[in-house]
């Protein structure tokens, strides 16, 4: 499934895809409203973290662009430098925390129970 059309940023654009991979079962409308949390957040980070995130970001939605979305992922996801590492972390932890405590009853898969 492609981002909505809504989602410019490569942080959202894998924001999406990640979740996408990570919690199937999560509704669209959850997932988006996770990314356009994840992408808030990133806006607020300080100026010099920011930049290297939105760096990283665009690092990897080039090798999207190029390799596809899955593939993307899956490098983003099994790459061991510093710094790059810590990219799918970081969007992870946003969005799960964002996740759990917005619906405390998501199962697993990103189910509603």
């Amino acid at each position: 499934m492609s981002p909505p059309s809504s989602l410019t940023t490569p942080v959202g654009r894998f924001a999406d895809h990640l979740l996408e991979r990570d919690l199937p079962e999560l509704e669209a409308g959850r997932r988006l409203d996770t990314v356009r949390f994840i992408e808030r957040r990133v806006d607020g980070l300080p100026s010099f973290t920011r930049f290297g995130v939105v760096v990283i970001g665009q690092l990897i939605d080039l090798v999207r662009r190029v390799a596809g979305a899955r593939r993307s992922v899956d490098l983003a996801i099994g790459v061991r430098l510093p710094l790059l590492s810590e990219y799918p972390r970081l969007v992870r932890s946003l969005g799960y925390s964002y996740i759990w405590e917005t619906w405390p009853d998501t199962g697993i898969d990103g189910s509603a129970r």
